[in-house]
């Protein structure tokens, strides 16, 4: 069991999302980095999905009731045990009593702490993903809190050998990091005014060409108002060639709506599962970890591909999760 002794800005449970009830009126929300989030439960010996702690620029502050394995992956909010900065992207042993905070964010936005055993919350929909505004999943149905008190499932018996090995190495000391780590390539590198590859959206066509050339060659500032459901942007206003009615259908993560007024709404992980909106784009897949990682304030860069290539460099990049998560059960053995 974990207990927080500060809740950090906004920090919550989240698995790979409610999947499977959209067509129910029901969000799928989940990590908004899943690929972070992936990574760090491979790191631990946990399966992908299994819930992990979501921590938003401000950390909290965890108190570690029993021994437990760790690792934090995602953006780098400068993750301390005892006082003594921790490594990212790589297992860590850390002794009952310790205690783990954030101080300032260095890099990227959000953060994910996995445990070996994950957290052991209750499922709603086959999901362990808080959904904020419907109060479900999660702990509560709510962000942590000071006090909460998170229990934690059993470690696999792979994850328990890791938890020995690291332990022995320890000796004295708070915690103990492993000497093998994720390769870098995994780790997302975001600036302002980087750049988010995005396929043409359905109705790409509808909008003046004046406004197609904008969306290419102007960068885009994500707005202070932009939360998990979407990232407001603000820049050059976009325009149709001529009014259209439209019926509401589906919509996805990463799916870019232009509202009557002209700034694109970009869809995240606690989207609405319909839109009525002209959508003028769609972030690739590959891509939407990234994205995840930009705080508001910075830039976007749109990089038109085609549908071809998105499909490539997502099949490349769960390739190379394919063969990160081999080379993590070989040293598992």
């Amino acid at each position: 069991m974990i207990k927080l002794a500060k809740s950090g800005l906004l920090t919550t449970i989240q698995d790979l999302g409610r999947i499977g009830y959209q067509k129910y009126g029901v969000i799928a929300s989940g990590a908004m980095d899943s690929e972070s989030h992936r990574i760090a439960n491979l790191l631990v010996g946990n399966d992908e999905d299994h819930p992990t702690m979501e921590i938003t620029l401000m950390g909290p502050v965890i108190e570690f009731q029993e021994d437990a394995l760790i690792a934090i992956c995602g953006g780098d909010l400068s993750a301390m045990v005892d006082g003594e900065r921790v490594e990212l992207w790589k297992p860590i042993y850390i002794k009952q009593g310790s205690e783990l905070r954030f101080g300032n964010p260095k890099q990227g936005f959000r953060a994910y702490l996995a445990i070996a055993g994950g957290f052991d919350v209750p499922y709603v929909m086959n999901s362990g993903s808080t959904y904020l505004r419907a109060g479900i999943g999660g702990f509560e149905g709510r962000a942590l809190e000071k006090g909460d008190e998170i229990p934690v499932g059993d470690p696999s018996m792979p994850s328990l050998s890791m938890m020995e090995s690291l332990k022995e190495l320890a000796g004295e000391e708070h915690f103990c990091s492993s000497s093998w780590f994720a390769a870098p390539e995994f780790v997302p590198n975001v600036h302002s005014g980087c750049e988010i590859r995005v396929t043409e959206g359905r109705e790409f066509g509808l909008f003046s060409e004046e406004s197609q050339e904008k969306f290419f060659e102007q960068a885009y500032q994500i707005d202070s108002k932009s939360d998990r459901m979407g990232y407001r942007l603000k820049g050059s206003k976009l325009k149709l060639n001529e009014k259209v009615d439209m019926i509401s259908e589906a919509v996805a993560f990463g799916t870019v709506q232009v509202p009557s007024e002209g700034n694109p709404i970009i869809l995240l992980a606690d989207r609405q599962t319909t839109g009525g909106y002209p959508k003028i784009a769609q972030v690739a897949s590959v891509d939407l970890p990234k994205l995840a990682q930009l705080k508001p304030g910075e830039k976007i860069i749109f990089k038109k591909i085609t549908h071809e290539q998105s499909q490539k460099l997502w099949i490349q990049r769960e390739m190379e999760i394919k063969q990160l998560k081999r080379g993590i059960h070989f040293k598992y053995r």
